[in-house]
C-alpha cells in the first residue's frame, strides 16, 4: 500500500503532495514502483496534528482519487480512502475509491460503519488511542499486545453488527499510534497473535518515530532501510499488507522476503 498523503503537514512528507499534479504524479509513480494500492489521505494524523473541516478533507481528497479514475491519469490498482470521516468515505467511494482505511476503527464517527456497510467496501479497522493531541500520553498498558487483540476484536464484531461483512474487514495494531518506542516492537515480535484473530493484518511502520529512535535518525526520510527492516518483520510474521512511503524500495524488500518466508 502506497502513502499518498494530500496535506501540508503530514509527518514525513507534508506539502510534498498537496497540489493536484504533484498528488497524481506521486500516485502514477507509486504504480510504477510497484504499489498495489494506493492510500490516499486528506488530513495528518501525526502526533499534535490540528483537525481538518469535512469541506478541507473533500477538497483535498476527492479532486486526485476523480483524476486517478479518468482520463490519461488514470491507474488501475485500487485506492483506498485514509478518513475518519463517514462522509469523507462516502464521496471517496463514489468517485472511484475501493476502500476505506479508518485510523480511529470507527470510533470517531458513529456513520462510518453503517455508511461502510451500506457502500459494500472494505474498511481497514486500527486500534488507536484518543486523539492524535493526546495519543502520546494514553501508552500505559498491562499488555499492549493483549488490549489490541481485546479492540481490534470489538471493533470488528462492531463493523458485523453494522452490516460489513466478515470479509470485508482488515485490522491495524496502529504502530505508533498511542505506542511507546518498545511497545511498537512488542507488535512486530507478536504479529501472529494478531493474525490469529482470522481478519487480514495491515502493518505500517513506514519511517516511524521508533526506527528514528533505534537509527538516531531525526528525518524521516532517512528512515528507509530500518522501515525495510520492519518490513521484512511483518512479513516473515504473516502480515497481508505493508502501508509504505517508500514504494520501490519496499517493493524489492518484499519480494526477497516473500521469497524466504511466503512462499
Amino acid at each position: 500500500m502506497g502513502i499518498l498523503n494530500v496535506t501540508p503537514d503530514s509527518f514525513s512528507d507534508g506539502g510534498q503532495f498537496a497540489s493536484l499534479d504533484q498528488a497524481i504524479a506521486q500516485a502514477q509513480q507509486m504504480v510504477q514502483d510497484g504499489a498495489d494500492l494506493i492510500d490516499i489521505g486528506g488530513e495528518s494524523t501525526r502526533p499534535q496534528a490540528a483537525p481538518v473541516s469535512l469541506e478541507e478533507e473533500l477538497q483535498r481528497v476527492i479532486p486526485v482519487i476523480q483524476a486517478l479514475r479518468q482520463g490519461s491519469a488514470a491507474i488501475a490498482i485500487p485506492i483506498s480512502i485514509d478518513t475518519t470521516k463517514a462522509a469523507v468515505a462516502q464521496a471517496a467511494v463514489a468517485a472511484g475509491a475501493n476502500l476505506v482505511n479508518d485510523v480511529s476503527g470507527g470510533t470517531y464517527d458513529a456513520a462510518m460503519l453503517p455508511t461502510v456497510a451500506q457502500l459494500g467496501v472494505p474498511i481497514v479497522l486500527m486500534h488507536l488511542r484518543g486523539t492524535p493531541q493526546t495519543m502520546q500520553q494514553l501508552t500505559d498498558y498491562d499488555d499492549v499486545v493483549d488490549d489490541i487483540i481485546h479492540v481490534l476484536q470489538a471493533r470488528a464484531n462492531a463493523a458485523i453488527a453494522a452490516g460489513i461483512t466478515p470479509d470485508n474487514i482488515i485490522l491495524d495494531p496502529g504502530i505508533g499510534f498511542a505506542k511507546t518506542h518498545e511497545q511498537n516492537l512488542d507488535i512486530l515480535r507478536h504479529i501472529p497473535r494478531l493474525r490469529a484473530l482470522g481478519y487480514p493484518l495491515l502493518i505500517g511502520p513506514s519511517r516511524k518515530r521508533f526506527i528514528g529512535d533505534i537509527l538516531n535518525q531525526p528525518d524521516p526520510q532517512q528512515r528507509v532501510w530500518g522501515t525495510a527492516a520492519a518490513c521484512c518483520a511483518a512479513i516473515a510474521h504473516h502480515a497481508d499488507i505493508l502501508r509504505v512511503h517508500d514504494v520501490a524500495e519496499m517493493a524489492d524488500v518484499c519480494r526477497v522476503a516473500d521469497a524466504i518466508w511466503r512462499t
